[in-house]
């Protein structure tokens, strides 16, 4: 039950930082060091979500990592000693599951964020992470402050920081370095 004498404010936070704790530090280490040792990866999304698997797309190509958002025209032929990043917070999305299934075909590694961990395709990935929140397939009647799946995708948003962080440690990738990556036609 919410407490009545805590700020909407409060509550959202509150909501991001149950979400963000639930996913053990085992757990992204095991995801980082995926990502650090990948020939290449790739990463997608839909709607909200797919903003922020394009924000760890930037980040991993700051990092040092060939990385591309699935649908660009840049994205690479992948297979053996590539990685697929997919995020479905509410799970079963079709697109979602597609590009899993060609994926795993093809040989590369699938790291899938969700927090509905018994719908596809969870199934084909070799590393489920689940992130404890509200999506839009169990917003009905909840007490959450954020909409649909916002603490979801929140969440989510500052996961793909602290990999950042993992990756670049285990790449052994300065601060510096990673500005200077950083594009210098804004």
């Amino acid at each position: 039950m919410a407490d009545p004498e805590q700020s909407e404010a409060d509550r959202a936070i509150d909501e991001v930082r149950v979400a963000v704790r639930s996913v053990p530090t085992s757990v992204l280490d095991d995801v980082a060091a995926m990502l650090a040792g990948a020939n290449k990866v790739a990463a997608y999304a839909g709607g909200r979500e797919g903003l922020v698997m394009r924000g760890l797309v930037m980040r991993l190509f700051h990092a040092g990592v060939a990385a591309s958002y699935v649908g660009e025209m840049t994205v690479p032929h992948l297979g053996e000693g590539d990685v697929v990043v997919l995020s479905c917070g509410p799970g079963n999305i079709s697109m979602v599951q597609a590009i899993a299934g060609v994926a795993k075909a093809a040989g590369a590694k699938i790291i899938y964020f969700t927090a509905e961990p018994d719908q596809p395709p969870a199934d084909l990935a070799d590393e489920v992470v689940v992130i404890e929140a509200q999506t839009m397939a169990r917003d009905t009647g909840s007490l959450a402050v954020l909409p649909m799946g916002s603490g979801y995708e929140i969440a989510l948003f500052v996961m793909v920081d602290l990999l950042t962080n993992r990756v670049r440690a285990a790449r052994h990738e300065s601060a510096e370095v990673m500005r200077a990556r950083h594009t210098n036609l804004e």
